[in-house]
């Protein structure tokens, strides 16, 4: 039945439904003999997914009976995506759901290309959170009597409950993988592959232990490293401007000051806490510091008090000794007059004595680079247990890091009686300012809000403190580290300069925590010396002991079967020590598990692809890298893709205690209320994480989910349609190419196209293009313009003419890219629109990823640039008799387009561009009528006489580059076809010239 351009969809028009709305086929009218020689479509498709439910029978074939069936059928070479563990900790998130559907994405879109895909979902199974949870589980308000194995029970016992848990969860993602064969950073043989990692890194000194500042979190009474840090834009510190007494000056110094002068360094500190632990001053040698007085006319007292600062923070220190403004003191009081006594070099300064602001013990002032003149006073307060640049800045010279806080963040007792058990970043530094206004050293104390580093997993603050650690030297491997990501592709590109310069800033990496809950480092300690037995021999044989009955051994076996036997009677007593590896490192081993069971020697990686989150820049990409790097000297990936976040629809972060975060759980089966959060099924899910730019922060709520709902509707449609029309259809019966109208022919150019853009963005890693370019293909492509012009041959034509073959034959093809462009992104839909006309291949097979891949192998007569000029020509002349056809219909003088003729007046070929337009239409003159879905079309060419009326709809069209004409719109003057409703018949109720033969050979 011919169709007009106000009609229903395609699947629409073959008895489907439309989201919530009913809408009925297109009926024959009642007195009709003819509707049931008509070849309407005819399908078992649904049109309503009804995918809480019709998903699960297509789950198997597409997930756990896929993997090992591509793994041992597939022909090509093998493909590894390597899977960052998530914590074993809870259910599953939104974030999980999209980088597992990142993952399936780029693996099923391998297995349908013939890729023999190894993906073997991991858990990171140790570390803070879960050793937590353990011990919320134990419900004990005492912990102090707990032993390690006590902790280690419950957590081990907690992980493997909540990855039961979370693998069911991820399987309802239909997400395809060797989920029997993961792997959990806790088993015997992962712990014993990254405690040889550990002896490798030895062997070639890159672990050491040093007594130095590290991050410390007090709330979680741990060290840190920099990627478990996150941090607060608005920390507020109270900080103070302090007054070092200088009493013995240096020469040069003491040459410049008045007689009985007192000298005072004015230092400013945003940590006054940590000035208990201060051991010297930091200048810049080059930098040129001020002597001044600060005179104050109502104190002359004071006028006998030279303070020192660099020269560049003159104007600070004019703000800094400036009263402060208070209703008790008036804005007319008179304001500090600065006035300079002379100048120094910083280098001037080295050979100064100070006495602390606290102790009044002598300490010296030093040089250090590092110190500037942008903020502060240009003198730096240095307490090396308390920061890295001092600790580097002291080192070298002997002056140790001392660190009078505990694990707790509380002061010891080498703090001092008044500051001992204060908690120093509260009431320890409260204690502290007020013991310097007690003592004249504090000259002010001012408000500071700055960026300061939190635990990542307590938001709570940390601190910086030295204690003895366990580090890898990062510094001496970063270069080969870089060197060996020069040629990783990086998706997106700017990830390249994130990873370098977290790498590039990097010198050490601390991997010592003092958890129970996880590796322990292999080192004995002796009891006298407290000096490491770190050798191969000892750590060889613990890691031969943690082989043989995992790291439990650790804690369950004497020291003595600890020891390797060279050591067990050499005199000396020994302790293992209770350190156990930063999870970063247990993670960032997991590559040794593809390199030992599937090596790859040939490639300069180890595994194809990762993909993470980009704070796995600071995390495991790197602790990955790093420890790839150390022993096989090459990356660990060849490509890497970073994802963003997840916001909600108003582009705020999604946050528990915002309550703004979706469940993917809700998103698949459905709330409570299924009319406010409906059951969408998993596709949808997918289908969300593929139209979204997943390299940058990604958004998500109701009104997002409801579009990628619409787009499979139409999806579904679009798929149901063709479904129909292939009817009988067998990929014997195609027609060949050349025997094709241009019109098909012009369609495989279109499908040409549109495969060649889908595998280039599967192979680019663009799912989101993949998506649009569906979505274009089938709404544009299809269902506005093809579909719609070929109803009318399809539902009225013979059967097997050759003219309705040739369209089935464009829609075998366009439907199998179709299928294969959307089984990796919604691998159900997929299997189901697959199911529904696999037998019209020879070979058919069980599912579509077993079907191969064919949008990177199209033929290349499909690719007809000559047809798509045209047709682009063709297709701005449709619209523009669209728009005379919805003028005549508004104006009611038609209904249905058929109703009426279109006459095109050509005007004479002045010009190159007239002569090429009126060569198209005159070309496709027999064509137009099927094109525009009017009973006829005629050309009238420039001088040829024509008729016109009053009733005419008359529209001057101008194709840009192409040439101009005049388009006609008259009421048809033949008869209505009772069968293929056409106005081309010469007699009421007499059937038209095509349905006439058509319907006596059914007849007979």
């Amino acid at each position: 039945m011919a169709t007009t351009t106000n009609t229903p969809p395609p699947s629409t028009a073959a008895g489907a439904t439309s989201g919530t709305k009913k809408t009925k086929a297109p009926k024959t009218k009642p007195e009709s003999k003819y509707g049931s020689t008509l070849l309407l479509p005819k399908t078992g498709f649904p049109l309503r997914s009804e995918a809480a439910t019709r998903e699960a029978g297509y789950r198997k074939r597409c997930t756990s009976e896929l993997y090992p069936w591509q793994r041992e059928n597939n022909p090509g070479e093998l493909f590894v995506l390597h899977d960052g563990p998530p914590y074993a900790n809870g259910h599953l998130h939104l974030g999980h759901a999209l980088n597992k559907l990142i993952k399936d994405f780029v693996n099923r879109h391998r297995v349908i290309r013939g890729f023999k895909v190894d993906y073997r979902p991991g858990w990171d199974c140790h570390g803070l959170p879960i050793e937590l949870k353990a011990l919320s589980e134990l419900r004990i308000k005492d912990r102090s009597h707990l032993s390690p194995m006590d902790v280690r029970t419950v957590a081990q016992a907690s992980a493997r409950a909540a990855i039961a848990m979370q693998k069911e969860e991820f399987l309802s993602f239909g997400i395809m993988g060797d989920f029997d064969n993961g792997y959990l950073t806790m088993d015997k043989d992962f712990e014993t592959r990254q405690l040889k990692v550990f002896y490798e890194m030895m062997n070639k000194g890159l672990i050491y232990r040093a007594n130095k500042p590290v991050y410390w979190s007090p709330s979680s009474q741990t060290a840190l490293a920099e990627s478990e840090l996150e941090y607060k834009e608005d920390h507020k510190s109270r900080s103070a401007w302090v007054a070092f007494n200088v009493d013995q000056p240096s020469k040069n110094v003491k040459d410049m000051l008045p007689k009985d002068a007192s000298l005072q360094a004015v230092v400013w500190t945003t940590t006054p806490w940590t000035l208990p632990a201060n051991r010297c001053v930091a200048v810049h040698p080059k930098l040129s510091y001020t002597l001044f007085h600060a005179k104050d006319a109502s104190n002359p007292a004071n006028n006998n008090t030279v303070y020192l600062a660099a020269t560049d923070r003159m104007e600070e220190m004019k703000t800094r000794f400036a009263p402060i403004q208070t209703s008790e003191v008036p804005a007319s009081t008179p304001s500090i007059t600065l006035e300079p006594i002379g100048q120094v070099l910083g280098e001037d300064l080295v050979g100064s004595q100070y006495k602390h602001p606290l102790t009044a013990e002598a300490l010296p002032f030093i040089t250090a680079d590092y110190v500037t003149a942008d903020s502060g006073s240009g003198l730096v307060h240095t307490a090396p247990g308390h920061g890295m640049d001092d600790y580097k800045a002291c080192w070298p010279l002997g002056i140790e890091a001392f660190c009078p806080v505990n694990n707790v963040g509380r002061f010891t007792a080498d703090a001092g009686v008044a500051l001992e058990g204060l908690q120093v970043q509260t009431e320890g530094t409260a204690k502290v300012l007020e013991m310097l206004q007690e003592k004249g050293s504090l000259i002010q104390e001012q408000g500071y809000v700055h960026k300061y580093p939190y635990d990542w997993r307590t938001k709570k603050p940390v601190i910086l403190r030295a204690t003895s650690q366990w580090f890898a030297n990062v510094g001496s491997i970063k270069e080969d580290a870089l060197k060996a990501i020069e040629n990783v592709k990086m998706v997106p590109d700017s990830a390249r300069r994130r990873l370098e310069g977290f790498i590039h800033s990097r010198t050490e990496w601390c991997i010592s925590r003092q958890r129970s809950w996880g590796v322990p480092i292999p080192v004995m300690y002796e009891v006298e010396t407290d000096e490491p037995l770190l050798t191969k021999t000892s750590v060889q044989h613990i890691i031969d002991t943690v082989m043989e009955h995992g790291t439990d051994a650790w804690w369950t076996l004497s020291t003595e079967e600890l020891l390797a036997p060279e050591y067990r009677n050499n005199g000396k007593n020994y302790r293992r020590g209770d350190d156990t590896m930063d999870v970063w490192f247990d993670s960032g081993t997991s590559w040794t598990m593809i390199e030992e069971k599937m090596p790859r020697p040939h490639l300069p990686f180890v595994a194809d692809v990762y993909s993470e989150g980009s704070d796995q820049h600071r995390g495991w990409f790197q602790s990955s890298l790093l420890t790839s790097v150390a022993l096989t000297g090459k990356a660990p990936f060849g490509t890497l893709i970073t994802h963003g976040f997840l916001l909600d629809e108003k582009g705020f972060k999604q946050s528990k205690s915002i309550g703004n975060t979706v469940d993917p759980a809700v998103v698949i089966h459905g709330g409570k209320n299924l009319q406010k959060d409906p059951a969408y099924g998993t596709d949808v899910l997918r289908l969300w994480a593929a139209s979204s730019e997943y390299t940058k922060d990604i958004a998500i709520g109701k009104t997002i989910l409801t579009q990628v709902a619409e787009s499979i509707r139409k999806f579904r449609n679009t798929a149901r349609f063709m479904l129909g029309n292939l009817n009988g259809f067998k990929e014997t019966d195609q027609i060949p190419y050349e025997e094709l109208s241009r019109l098909d022919r012009f369609m495989l150019s279109e499908v040409y196209q549109f495969s060649k853009n889908v595998n280039s963005a599967y192979d680019e890693y663009m799912f989101n293009k993949v998506f649009t370019q569906l979505q274009y293909f089938t709404s544009t492509t299809l269902s506005s313009f093809y579909l719609d012009v070929i109803k009318d041959t399809l539902y009225s034509d013979a059967e097997k003419s050759h003219q309705r073959r040739a369209i089935q034959t464009v829609l075998f093809h366009t439907l199998n890219a179709f299928t294969q462009s959307i089984a990796p992104l919604a691998p159900h839909l997929g299997e189901e629109v697959y199911e529904h006309y696999s037998d019209c291949f020879k070979n058919p097979q069980p599912s579509v990823f077993r079907s191969g891949w064919n949008l990177d192998r199209q033929p290349e007569d499909w690719n007809n640039a000559v047809l798509r000029d045209e047709f682009s020509v063709l297709k701005q002349l449709r619209a523009e008799a669209n728009q005379l056809l919805e003028q005549a219909r508004t104006s009611k003088d038609i209904g249905s387009s058929l109703e009426a003729t279109i006459e095109i007046q050509l005007p004479p070929s002045s010009t190159e561009e007239s002569e090429k337009l009126g060569q198209i239409v005159e070309s496709y003159a027999d064509d137009l009528k099927k094109l525009f879905i009017t009973s006829d079309v005629t050309v009238v060419k420039a001088g040829q006489q024509v008729e016109s009326s009053t009733s005419d709809y008359v529209r001057d069209i101008l194709v840009p580059r192409v040439g101009s004409c005049k388009m006609v719109m008259r009421k048809a003057t033949l008869h209505k076809c009772p069968r293929c409703w056409t106005f081309t018949s010469p007699e009421p109720e007499v059937l038209c010239p095509r349905c006439g033969p058509v319907v006596a050979a059914i007849q007979t």
